[in-house]
């Protein structure tokens, strides 16, 4: 005889629209008498039980769970929005294009919830060979506030930022030499003639 499933437990069923299997468990009823379902989905039965007992984790430790299409570029984007009241014009003006021109072109489009301290490490290195240390410093703490923002806000459960050291940047590159004498165009006036005896130029 088949032994019946335990209230509570939910169930699992294949999803012919999204072409995954869907594991869902009923966790009772909210204050205004809602029902109150996890999901978590997977190609396979085995990997939507597995994201389940994750989305129910999460939910015991009391976290809230961030939709799983949010951003690096969305947190980033709140962080500028809503979190510089605290700085002057000018350096909201100097975190904003920090943001636009490295943080989200090359972070942007990670999941945050899947962003890892090894994406932000190999983020950092490879600006290094580019960009001063002053300059993967500002980019690496526009990372670092717009996550933990995020945090605040239970989009995502930890901050991986704060464990990544920024490294050694690029170092400054000295002035420009001025051209050799011989590839310098000719800007003077032609000299006069030097004073020969058989010159009529007075020396």
């Amino acid at each position: 005889m088949t032994k019946r499933r335990s209230r509570g437990d939910g169930g699992l069923h294949w999803d012919e629209k999204r072409q995954r299997w869907i594991a869902t468990a009923n966790l009772g009823f909210d204050p205004s008498g809602k029902r109150i379902v996890k999901r978590g989905s997977g190609k396979t039965q085995t990997e939507a039980k597995n994201k389940l007992k994750e989305v129910l984790r999460d939910h015991e430790d009391g976290l809230a769970i961030a939709p799983t299409n949010y951003t690096v570029k969305d947190a980033v984007t709140d962080w500028l929005a809503y979190g510089l009241a605290d700085l002057d014009p000018s350096t909201v003006e100097t975190v904003t294009l920090l943001s636009q021109k490295h943080v989200i072109p090359s972070l942007g489009a990670r999941k945050l919830r899947d962003l890892s301290a090894e994406d932000v490490d190999r983020w950092l290195a490879n600006k290094a060979k580019s960009f001063s240390t002053r300059t993967l410093q500002g980019i690496h703490s526009c990372l670092n506030r717009a996550v933990k923002r995020a945090m605040a806000r239970d989009k995502v459960k930890r901050n991986v930022v704060e464990l990544c050291s920024v490294p050694q940047g690029r170092p400054g590159a000295r002035p420009r030499r001025s051209p050799s004498p011989r590839l310098r165009p000719c800007s003077r006036a032609p000299r006069e003639p030097r004073c020969t005896r058989t010159s009529s130029w007075r020396c």
